[in-house]
């Protein structure tokens, strides 16, 4: 019904910068939510910045002032850029997603892209 492709994970060096991008498709009548999730090998998922419709953001404490999220809301489609990468930022991130659905809202994720940050 809905699918969510990520991109522009990689490894980077500490300091360094990424972009990741999540476009969302299908039949979407509207996105209540965008968002990135986290997880680190033998940690549980952290959310790490979400969007929502009324133009507001969350962040998670650990990246406020590094992170930053976005979205296109004309393309279904959000962006995190990273900037000042520590190697604790190491981790599968997941895009998500609670969009309306055939006239319920829904959650979805992506399969997630791997960020890897070397010190």
């Amino acid at each position: 019904q809905v699918e969510l492709a990520e991109s522009g994970g990689g490894l980077v060096q500490a300091g360094g910068s990424l972009r990741l991008s999540c476009a969302a498709s299908g039949r979407i009548v509207s996105i209540n939510a965008m968002g990135w999730y986290r997880q680190a090998p033998g940690k549980q998922r952290e959310l790490v910045a979400v969007t929502t419709s009324v133009v507001s953001t969350n962040y998670a404490d650990s990246v406020k002032g590094r992170f930053t999220i976005s979205r296109d809301n004309a393309q279904n489609t959000a962006y995190l850029q990273v900037n000042s990468l520590k190697s604790e930022d190491t981790a599968v991130y997941y895009c998500y997603t609670n969009a309306r659905v055939f006239g319920r809202d829904r959650e979805y994720w992506g399969q997630g892209t791997q960020v890897t940050v070397s010190s």
